[in-house]
């Protein structure tokens, strides 16, 4: 399961391509879940628990598979797993570059908050917060 999470996670995150040792480590910090159609491999999606009282819900949807609802169904269970842990606002983040991922999160709802590059790093990120109640 955490082989294929990191294989989705870093085709769509090149700029923080990640070791097993890397996600086994993130699987005992956040929920790391895949989605499969039948026995195909289709996304995955991280949870963070609240930091002040915001959790963190990505979605990640392969590019052959984008358009389908894949992406919706992956960030609607993330957020029903962030009610549950008690979320007071639901943020989200997105390489800039991922032009898809950036729509998707506005069509949710998201509004951009912050834009920065890491240390030492050229990779734009984009953080996002839900316009709306969690």
């Amino acid at each position: 399961m955490l082989e294929q999470w990191r294989y989705v996670h870093n085709v769509i995150v090149p700029a923080d391509e990640l070791s097993l040792d890397a996600v086994r480590e993130r699987s005992t910090r956040y929920r790391l879940e895949n989605a499969y159609v039948g026995e195909l491999l289709v996304g995955c999606s991280t949870v963070r628990p609240p930091e002040e009282g915001a959790v963190t819900v990505i979605a990640r949807v392969l590019p052959e598979y984008r358009r389908r609802g894949f992406g919706t169904a992956l960030y609607e269970n993330g957020l029903a797993h962030a009610r549950v842990l008690g979320a007071t606002a639901i943020e989200t983040c997105v390489l800039a570059v991922n032009e898809d991922g950036l729509r998707f999160a506005v069509k949710q709802g998201f509004v951009e908050v912050e834009r920065y590059v890491l240390p030492g790093e050229s990779d734009l990120w984009v953080d996002l917060r839900l316009n709306r109640a969690a």
